[in-house]
């Protein structure tokens, strides 16, 4: 129970910084996106925002043996730039590039109710689906 209350709170926390940053609005991102007309650079400032934050962070959590509410640290041991890799880094950019939302922004509008959220949510699912599919195969 403590680990679903301190996710809970770790989401809230993420979501309000979201909404503030206005990371939410597909509109402001877009805007962010577009270097060869009306850039707009206030994102990126976010974004060296998050990463003055988590750059510390990571290099104190790295001298941990495992994590404070759990067993073990969960890492990814592929080292490789491989075709999967590169395939859904590319879709990702499109989406992004396309809707204006990323997969944090996109679950987190859906509180504000919207529709286009919905389907962006909704498209990452099948996505996730779609991958476990061929990935077996």
């Amino acid at each position: 129970m403590k680990k679903l209350i301190i996710a809970l709170l770790c989401g809230i926390i993420f979501g309000l910084g979201l909404s503030l940053s206005q990371m939410v609005n597909p509109n402001k991102v877009l805007a962010f996106l577009d270097l060869s007309g009306n850039w707009d650079p206030s994102l990126a400032f976010v974004m060296i925002g998050a990463l003055a934050v988590a750059m510390p962070a990571f290099r104190y959590i790295q001298k941990r043996r495992q994590p404070l509410l759990e067993n073990a640290f969960h890492v990814s041991h592929k080292t490789a730039v491989d075709k999967s890799l590169l395939t859904g880094a590319a879709l990702f950019g499109i989406g992004w590039g396309m809707t204006g939302y990323c997969p944090g922004p996109a679950v987190a509008s859906l509180g504000f109710g919207s529709l286009e959220a919905l389907v962006m949510v909704v498209a990452i699912y099948a996505g996730f689906f779609t991958e476990r599919y061929f990935a077996k195969q």
